[in-house]
């Protein structure tokens, strides 16, 4: 996933579509510099966890 693409998710209001290893995520927070993103679980947010953007899809 581009930077730019993250970035929007995680400002929006809306909830996107949006997997990591198949299990659907919420984006906390995306560190452009390190291109990483801060994610959870929609069902789990205790399980909080930085992530590469490469490893996220959008669907």
């Amino acid at each position: 996933m581009h930077v730019q693409r993250a970035q929007e998710i995680a400002a929006s209001p809306v909830m996107a579509n949006v997997t990591f290893n198949g299990e659907r995520i919420y984006i906390q927070h995306v560190d452009d510099h390190n291109q990483t993103a801060r994610i959870f679980p929609l069902d789990q947010p205790e399980r909080e966890q930085t992530v590469s953007l490469n490893d996220l899809t959008e669907h």
